[in-house]
Parts: C-alpha cells; structure tokens; sequence
C-alpha cells in the first residue's frame, strides 16, 4: 500500500486485515481517524508530491507553504472536528481526447484534496480486502503493466475470443446513492457517510469527478459487482486447471477474454450477456457502438490501455501476443512534440530538449513494456530529424546537417533523449505450443 509513517502505517494494516478476515464487518469509529494531524499531513504530503494546479480559490502549495502548513493542517482539523468542513466547488478544465472530443477535469482547492485524501487513507484498507484480483486502476501495488500482462497470458493460453467494453461516460454518470450504499455495507459511521456525501455533492448531483483523489476508489468500489461476476464466471466454468475464462480492469476499461473452442461458443453468448445484466444494474450504459467482439484467432485485434494486441506465431513456432503502441497513442505524442518544436522555433536547443526529454522519457518508460521497438527506432529518428532541423533553422541553412552534427553531439553533449529500450519479460510457464 501507499507508503506512510509507521503508526498510519499499522493502523491501515490492521484495518486491511479484518476487512479480510471478516468480509460482513462493518467498521465504525473511522471518523477519528480522519481528523488526525497525522493522517492530515500525510494526505497533504500526498498531495503536495502531484505537484497539482490550484483550485478555484487559487490558493497553491507555495501560498499554503508560506502561511505554515501546522496552521494549515490544524484549521482544517477544526473544522471536521467540529462538523463545519463544507468542499467547495471543484474548477473545471477540458483536456482534448482523440476525434476532437474533449474531457473534463475536476480540480479541487488543496483543502479540499487533503481531507479526500485523509479519507481514501482511512477507507482504502477495507474495500482493498474485498477488491477482485483483475482490477488494478489505481490500486496500491498494481499498474497499467500488470492488467497488460494479465491478457497477454490469457492469449498465450488460448483466450483469443476477445469483449472489448466501452463504457459511455462512465466518470460522469455513477449514481451518489449507490455508491454509497456500497460504501455503507462496510462502513458503520455516520460521520464518514455525510462526509462523503458533501464530497460527492460538491461535484454535482451524479457522477464522481475526474481528479478527485477520493474518485478512483469509488470508481473501484462502484464497479466491484462486476469483478465479482466475472470471478463467479471462471470459477464455476474451470475444468480442472484449465481456465476458461480471464479478465482485465483499469478504472472503466475492461477486456474479457473467452477460450476459442467452438464447444465453449454458449460461454462466450452467456458472458456478454451477464456483462450487460451487470452494468444495467449500476446503471451504467454500455457503448455498443465502440464495443467489439474481437476473435484473434482470425488476425483480428483490439486496443487495451494504449497497446494494440494481436496473436502471432514466434519463430518458434508458438502463439504469441504482439502489443505495440496503438497508432493513435504515437500520433498523440508526435502531435504533443510538433507543439513544442513549433513555439520554440527562436528558442536554444538545449532549451527545446528540456522541454521534451521528459515526454519522451515517460512516453518510452511505459511503452517499454511491450513489442516497441520498431516503434521506438522510428520515434527516434524522427525525433533526431526535428532536432537538426532546428538547429539548421536557427543557422538558417537547409537539410538535416547529417555531417555537421554528429549524433555524438546531439546524445551526448546536448544531452537528447537516448534511452529507447524495450523491457521483455518472459512468457508464463505452461504456456501451449
């Protein structure tokens, strides 16, 4: 879990361990916890370290830093304790998505984040004993990388029917009051509840914002029926140790994948259904326009977390899962790079790597993972090809200068992002031929 003081530290361990041992045990007394200094100022720290933007009230860290954060902290405490917190109205960005489309961002004051914050610390423990192994959107210990790694095994194992589910708008349409009444089967306290009430309603009558540091775990929380399904489904379809069915979640992307055989077509009808079943349930309404059903086997593929899967044969022989960067993912990126080039046509090189090392370095850290180096060598040259040309531009001369800057100049001594390696990881034992 998220790393913390010792005493934090133990009281979240000893509230992990009953939620699992006891499944029924609703908790009480959690609101105390809450309002502790200490609990404070870890969830200030934690959300100082995210370096966010302020809120409406534009207060920032600096502003908070200057002021004290004791004083800071010790308000704050007086205002739960004595049961006059009020959130106030998070400040809305828009951040573009692919098609012109864009979504919205909920940020709230740095108060307000620290006491969601104190909250997720307290609550976390409990509902991460009743999460399901397939999830692992914002989960302590979890990343992108192991859902990943979760399919790409599921298609080393011969799950090649493919449910790509697209949830329309999931973020923005999760009921209040069935959010918290999964809250409250675990949770015995009125405090907590009508604190968590005023969180969600300060973001509007439905949905949890996207931003909010208390969100993820009620995404989590909200869509564990479904996990629970999906669990119930390969348990009770095993034969013997061969499953047939797995599974992968991050926040709202999920993927089911189905074994192929044609004796198994009945599963694959009765999972598709049960999904919907599920979500109508929660009331939340499934994209059958972006939902596909994907039969790998057949060359097709489908895109999960920004990798794009397919199934190959390996020079051995042996089925593979091939994932590269999604096409849409690289053009997002070369997008984001013409932007830096473009406004920073008068500025020094040295300036202009500054400026997208760190993209790049993120970009290639997370798409290491996988069959990219294809990619990664036309990423580089491109790259390489934009940096010469402004440093032609800022000499006013024409070409790439292919014998007037070495490549030693531009890696070394300008220091431009070198580090495009692909990290393998080895496939399951067991796997079939």
């Amino acid at each position: 879990m998220t790393k913390t003081p010792i005493d934090l530290q133990e009281l979240r361990r000893r509230i992990y361990v009953k939620a699992k041992s006891e499944p029924s045990w609703r908790f009480w007394g959690l609101y105390v916890h809450v309002c502790k200094a200490e609990v404070l100022h870890e969830a200030y720290r934690l959300a100082k370290k995210n370096h966010g933007a302020p809120g409406i009230d534009g207060v920032t860290f600096e502003a908070v830093e200057t002021a004290g954060v004791e004083h800071f902290v010790d308000e704050l405490r007086k205002e739960l304790t004595e049961r006059t917190y009020r959130p106030q109205r998070a400040r809305k960005v828009e951040i573009p998505k692919d098609g012109g489309k864009f979504r919205q961002l909920s940020i709230p004051t740095i108060r307000d984040r620290v006491v969601q914050g104190a909250l997720k610390l307290v609550l976390e423990p409990i509902f991460e004993a009743d999460f399901q192994p397939g999830s692992f959107g914002y989960r302590p210990k979890k990343s992108a990388h192991d859902a990943v790694t979760r399919v790409s095994e599921a298609i080393i194992r011969g799950k090649t029917h493919v449910i790509d589910l697209d949830l329309r708008a999931y973020f923005d349409t999760v009921r209040h009051h069935i959010v918290l009444e999964k809250v409250a089967k675990r949770v015995n306290d009125d405090d907590v509840m009508h604190l968590l009430k005023l969180i969600l309603r300060a973001s509007g009558k439905l949905g949890v914002p996207q931003g909010g540091v208390i969100s993820p775990l009620l995404s989590n929380i909200y869509l564990n029926e479904v996990d629970r399904m999906l669990e119930r489904a390969k348990s009770v379809t095993q034969d013997g140790k061969w499953v047939l069915i797995e599974y992968a979640r991050f926040a709202d992307d999920l993927v089911v994948l189905v074994d192929a055989h044609p004796r198994h077509a009945w599963l694959r009808r009765a999972i598709a259904r049960r999904l919907r079943e599920e979500f109508a349930k929660l009331q939340v309404e499934v994209n059958e326009d972006k939902t596909r059903t994907v039969e790998l086997s057949k060359g097709e593929s489908f895109g999960f977390l920004g990798f794009e899967f397919r199934r190959i044969r390996s020079r051995a022989g042996r089925w593979m899962p091939l994932r590269i960067p999604q096409r849409k993912k690289r053009t997002q990126l070369q997008h984001k790079l013409k932007d830096i080039f473009r406004r920073s046509r008068s500025r020094p090189v040295g300036e202009v790597i500054a400026k997208i090392n760190p993209i790049l370095r993120g970009w290639v850290s997370y798409f290491a993972h996988g069959h990219s180096s294809r990619c990664f060598s036309g990423l580089r040259d491109w790259v390489e090809k934009k940096i010469r040309r402004h440093l032609g531009q800022a000499r006013q001369r024409r070409g790439f200068g292919w014998k007037r800057w070495s490549r030693r100049l531009l890696y070394e001594e300008l220091g431009l992002f070198s580090e495009y390696r692909v990290a393998y990881r080895r496939s399951p034992k067991g796997a079939p031929a």
